[in-house]
């Protein structure tokens, strides 16, 4: 495409997003009039249907070559970053979707307006993936944060529920205006908001040239980062991801956990070496006068250390997972940090990988939950004891899942974590070096909390008349696919690879 296109001309390029948008009105809309038994097939189905073509859409797209530009004068990028990353946020939503049916925690007569929301946050996260303006950030973000705050709140007669969504929204709010005041500052410093005219500013220097100047790209800088630091859930801008993980319904606390993570990492990779590298290329960093790699690099050790130390003491599996989860966070930042080639093949790559996990994770919480008399404690660790002689196969299947989670081989985490701290260590220098021996140095430790579960399910009796815990409904279907897919992909990793390598090209 020859520059920015129009409005009109950028909406066969959206087609995604406006078929999963139009398919949330129709399914808020029906859900008004339509009740009982035919809801329960009705709404399920128009949401995966929507889900299913806009994916293949994208896959159709990437195939014939996709396209490197803008869209909306400039409001969106169209690159294969975004196709892959758009495509894994609608891969998510469709487990998490097969994951919700029969969930006890979504009352039935209220599953349509529950799938119109999950749609809704899917077309949302879609374009956060894209964006290559601060205004279009903003309001993408408000977006997926507006609808998160309520579906984490969905169960309403959970109190548990109701608190996590409440300081979910409270510290959204306040990370909003800390994100939003940073980027007043950098438009007040460099008069542009897009990511173009920013990176233009800063190299020609004129706005740094005095420590005043210096000082306010650094708090403009320092601000947008912890807006987009509590999206994906980065220390210290984590404090909301255990209670929302624990008290939002099992189903959404799995793509709570990847698709919004995802989709603001993508957003990491296109404002920090958008900003801080040359047009057209993915590094290196400029000589700046605003140490934000150091920054980065900060908060990755913060991540991994801190997700990981507070995972060892958890005894409720959905906030140890809320822990790793912020340890990963931890993790993916080295590939945020490396940038060039290398960094963003394995952002990419381990956000695949992860999303895969984690869901899989959750949906094996979730089975768990379901076959227990009381939820709430069918979370807890106890509830896992003898799972490995109640259900083998879905014992089986959390155990491969949480051997990735570790980064065990023969899985596709151990690849994962492979690519991440190669790209690191390939960087040279104390520092990275150092940053990289962290990450190992954790993924160690989470050895320890990881082993818990596996020795409570194979080496520990569960309690007396406990029931078996089925494999083959929705939950535990979710979990043997997961886990399945991440062996195969441990093994033959090298279309993993390969999609990795396509999604590096971006249009800053």
């Amino acid at each position: 495409m020859q520059g920015p296109l129009s409005s009109l001309a950028s909406l066969p390029y959206v087609t995604p997003e406006l078929l999963v948008g139009g398919a949330a009105v129709v399914v808020l809309l029906l859900s008004a009039f339509v009740r009982g038994p035919a809801g329960r097939w009705l709404f399920p189905l128009l949401s995966l249907a929507a889900l299913l073509g806009a994916l293949a859409w994208l896959v159709w797209f990437g195939l014939a070559g996709g396209c490197l530009g803008l869209l909306f004068g400039g409001l969106l990028a169209c690159d294969r970053l975004g196709l892959v990353f758009r495509g894994l946020v609608l891969a998510a939503a469709a487990l998490a979707l097969v994951l919700s049916a029969g969930s006890p925690t979504l009352a039935p007569a209220r599953r349509g307006e529950y799938h119109g929301l999950v749609l809704a946050l899917t077309a949302a996260l879609g374009l956060l993936a894209c964006v290559n303006h601060l205004l279009m950030l903003y309001v993408a973000i408000e977006s997926v944060s507006l609808l998160s705050y309520l579906l984490t709140g969905w169960d309403k007669a959970r109190g548990r529920s109701l608190e996590a969504a409440l300081k979910y929204a409270l510290y959204g709010g306040v990370a909003s205006a800390v994100g939003l005041f940073g980027m007043s500052l950098l438009y007040g410093l460099l008069g542009d908001l897009s990511l173009q005219g920013l990176h233009t500013a800063l190299v020609e220097g004129t706005a740094l040239a005095s420590p005043a100047g210096q000082w306010a790209a650094w708090a403009g800088l320092v601000c947008l980062l912890a807006g987009l630091g509590f999206k994906v859930a980065a220390v210290p801008f984590h404090m909301w991801a255990p209670d929302a993980y624990e008290g939002a319904p099992t189903p959404f606390a799995g793509l709570l956990s990847v698709a919004p993570k995802a989709a603001a990492f993508a957003v990491l990779l296109r404002v920090l070496w958008g900003l801080f590298s040359p047009p057209g290329s993915l590094g290196p960093a400029l000589d700046m006068p605003v140490p934000w790699l150091a920054l980065v690099g900060g908060l990755s050790a913060l991540s991994m250390t801190l997700g990981n130390l507070t995972a060892l003491v958890q005894d409720s599996v959905k906030r140890m997972l809320a822990y790793s989860s912020i340890a990963h966070a931890g993790y993916i930042l080295l590939g945020v940090l490396a940038g060039g080639q290398d960094g963003f093949e394995s952002v990419s790559l381990y956000l695949i990988v992860y999303a895969l996990m984690n869901l899989g994770a959750f949906a094996a919480v979730s089975a768990v939950s379901r076959a227990h008399p009381d939820p709430v404690a069918g979370e807890q660790l106890g509830a896992f004891r003898g799972l490995g002689r109640r259900s083998p196969l879905l014992a089986l299947a959390l155990a491969v899942l949480l051997i990735s989670l570790i980064g065990l081989p023969p899985t596709a985490g151990f690849v994962g974590k492979l690519y991440l701290f190669a790209a690191v260590l390939w960087k040279g220098g104390f520092w990275y070096v150092l940053l990289a021996v962290v990450g190992v140095v954790n993924a160690v430790i989470s050895l320890a909390y990881y082993a818990r579960v596996l020795k409570a399910m194979y080496l520990e009796a569960g309690p007396e008349g406990a029931p078996a815990v089925p494999a083959g409904n929705t939950a535990g279907l979710v979990a043997v696919v997961t886990a399945v897919a991440v062996l195969a992909l441990g093994v033959f990793w090298q279309p993993l690879a390969v999609l990795a390598t396509w999604s590096t090209q971006v249009f800053y």
